[in-house]
């Protein structure tokens, strides 16, 4: 068996960032610790140019908490957090920054923002969340969606939230791009919507309706990235057994796998939101450092994508 390093997906991705320009991050509402250094240590490594949106007597007390200095970076004053959501939004539309960070604010604050019709962040394609997880003990990081933003999606949501995933996977130097749409089994069950939605999203796929990638579904988590489990169950697609990319039922399916994965397996879960017109780094308080650099890097080579800088490939 081959050993694994720890984190060393996460290792490759944060040096393959660190080698492009670092774009700027308006992070919204840094006003404790935890959110702060987040922002601060990729930062201090190259990744990200912070913009701090919030009220200034707040961010410098979290500073000073941390022992960090801030007194080189700009902020931005708001009132509280529900402005501070929305001037970070507005510094994206002003093109003074090319991402935007959750902060210690709430997820669902930050995305009504982004969201709204006037003034807002949206574009033609669905907002979905990405989970890009460094896995010890396997060979290629993964790409979970979504688990995060899109609670029950419809087929057409699926869609996009693919085909986001499928944009990011290209960005990341996956090459080829496999998809395994998840369900309990591995074939068509008229009982099991989920089964029945895999298979319509792999005929879209072969009409052109969602492109760069090979698909493959329904199959189950251990046939869709267990080369000896496909092998048992006969399957002889290019994608059982070898995923690269997963697409859940729905949100609470991917937030099981992912979590599952994280604390039984060590994983760490790097946190994007795509479909806007940046990238939307969202970190926890339970992430490892690794995994809020490797969040920040994703971000960071998604930006460099979007105005044409060439980032070598990090998978």
């Amino acid at each position: 068996m081959t050993e694994h390093k720890l984190h060393e997906k996460y290792d490759r991705l944060i040096a393959g960032a660190k080698q492009i320009h670092p774009p700027s991050v308006a992070v919204a509402h840094p006003c404790d610790q935890n959110s702060l250094e987040a922002a601060l240590d990729a930062a201090e490594v190259g990744l990200i140019e912070p913009i701090l949106v919030g009220p200034r007597d707040r961010i410098e007390q979290a500073a000073a908490s941390c022992g960090r200095a801030i007194s080189a970076l700009t902020i931005v004053e708001t009132e509280h957090s529900h402005a501070s959501a929305e001037r970070a939004v507005g510094l994206v539309r002003e093109g003074r920054a090319e991402a935007l960070m959750k902060g210690s604010l709430h997820t669902d604050e930050l995305m009504s923002a982004v969201v709204r019709s006037d003034g807002g962040l949206r574009t033609g394609r669905r907002l979905s969340h990405c989970f890009v997880m460094d896995v010890p003990g396997h060979d290629d990081p993964l790409i979970i969606t979504d688990a995060a933003v899109n609670i029950f999606p419809t087929l057409a949501d699926k869609v996009d939230i693919l085909q986001n995933a499928i944009d990011l996977a290209h960005v990341l130097g996956f090459d080829p791009v496999r998809v395994a749409i998840l369900s309990a089994v591995e074939t068509v069950n008229p009982k099991m919507p989920s089964t029945i939605e895999a298979s319509a999203l792999c005929k879209m796929a072969e009409r052109g309706q969602i492109t760069g990638a090979i698909l493959d579904g329904p199959l189950a988590l251990d046939n869709a990235i267990s080369p000896q489990a496909a092998s048992i169950k006969h399957l002889t697609s290019p994608v059982a057994g070898h995923a690269n990319v997963i697409l859940v039922p729905d949100l609470e399916a991917g937030n099981m796998l992912a979590k599952s994965l994280s604390f039984l397996a060590g994983a760490d879960a790097a946190g994007i939101v795509l479909g806007a017109r940046v990238p939307i780094i969202l970190t926890s308080r339970a992430d490892s450092v690794s995994a809020r650099l490797a969040s920040c890097a994703v971000a960071a080579l998604l930006a460099a994508s979007r105005r044409g800088e060439p980032a070598k490939a990090v998978t």
